[in-house]
């Protein structure tokens, strides 16, 4: 037994090596081999540029508060726009930015708010891969729109102050007090009301900063860097149908709430039910890649809400739902009302390439619309 334990150990460390090198170079090849399948599944072949200045449309994950965060902070962002070359899409949405906040200035007095400046340094693909990157964001308004912005508001309070204190005046000191001062009572109170606005816009402390996921944040790119082209089928994401059903999206709007956020999506739609099953507007909702779901928002249109869609119907309309991060991908989902089980899943995101650019810029244009990222103060904030 000992001699055959010998024999076997001997050829073991005489032929070890030797099958150990064999393996490692076949599984090299057949790595080498499946990553240039991916890469011809997921590229063209062509190459664009990044080119510099230009600018990248992203939504931060976590809160940037400039009265928590200090000069150094490391955080994420996720890219909610497709980058797109002459050719095609070289930066995908959900593209992932790290990124470090390099400066922080706190409010001061005459309204001048605080601001942050934010530096990103590299890219991570959805397919893995990280791209260097140079680019820069801050929340510092230019100089003249500054000044515009606090001489504006400056000349609120005094215009404000002034109303008040002639208001005050005529109910103090009557009407008949200033028929007889000839209105001067009324120009003394407007004046003092005035001085007080005046000496409020001078005490002012401007606001702090608060960048929240859901707000878009534009970033400069400061380096040409080459990048692959994407084909457009490798960037089509995953749906469930069930058969019979066909659901197709016409139009997607993006509109603010009851309170002027923006979180609300809109969607034209067209349903031919020639399945099995009976639904209705409360059998679908939103659901996102968090898989946080999303019913049917009361604010919107409610006529396909309560609807139902029985086998052989058709039906075309708007269906509106309020969601915590509009720039999210979401998927139009109904459910087996008895099961609870998802029967279909339609991608907002594959429908978003069909949607006129009409529409397309719109939707921009209304984020766009804050870009100021002012805090606002809590009145439950006891100082």
């Amino acid at each position: 037994m000992k001699k055959i334990l010998s024999i076997f150990l001997a050829f073991i460390l005489t032929f070890a090596p030797v099958l150990a090198e064999d393996v490692l170079q076949g599984h090299a090849e057949k790595n080498e081999q499946l990553e240039q399948k991916l890469q011809q599944e997921l590229f063209t072949g062509e190459v664009e540029h990044l080119e510099r200045k230009d600018v990248i449309n992203m939504t931060v994950s976590q809160v940037l508060d400039s009265n928590i965060n200090i000069e150094g902070d490391e955080f994420f962002a996720e890219v909610t726009d497709e980058v797109k070359g002459d050719r095609g899409v070289i930066i995908p949405k959900g593209t992932v930015a790290h990124g470090r906040i390099t400066q922080t200035v706190d409010p001061k007095k005459l309204g001048r708010s605080g601001w942050i400046e934010l530096d990103f340094d590299y890219l991570v693909t959805p397919d893995g891969r990280e791209i260097p990157i140079e680019g820069k964001m801050s929340t510092k308004l230019h100089p003249i729109a500054e000044t515009a912005k606090i001489v504006a508001q400056d000349v609120g309070y005094t215009v404000a102050g002034g109303a008040l204190g002639g208001f005050l005046a005529l109910n103090w000191l009557g009407l008949e007090a200033a028929i007889a001062s000839q209105g001067y009572t009324l120009a003394g109170g407007a004046a003092v009301g005035g001085a007080i606005g005046l000496g409020m816009a001078l005490i002012r402390k401007g606001s702090d900063v608060l960048i929240s996921p859901g707000d878009q944040i534009r970033v400069k790119i400061n380096t040409s860097v080459p990048l692959p082209v994407y084909r457009e089928e490798a960037l089509i994401q995953h749906e469930l149908f069930y058969p019979g059903l066909d659901i197709q999206i016409s139009d997607i709007k993006h509109e603010t709430d009851p309170f002027g956020e923006v979180n609300t999506i809109t969607l034209t739609v067209m349903i031919s039910n020639m399945s099995d099953k009976t639904f209705s507007g409360l059998d679908m909702a939103l659901v996102n890649d968090y898989n946080a779901v999303f019913r049917p928002s009361i604010f919107g249109d409610t006529k396909l809400m309560f609807k139902q869609i029985r086998p052989g119907d058709k039906f075309a309309g708007r269906v509106s739902f309020a969601v915590d991060n509009i720039n999210r991908s979401f998927w139009l989902t109904f459910y087996d009302k008895r099961k609870g089980t998802a029967l279909t899943k339609i991608s907002i995101d594959n429908a978003y390439r069909k949607v006129s650019n009409k529409t397309k810029k719109k939707n921009q244009k209304l984020h766009k619309k804050k870009t100021n990222f002012q805090k606002e103060e809590d009145l439950l904030d006891i100082k």
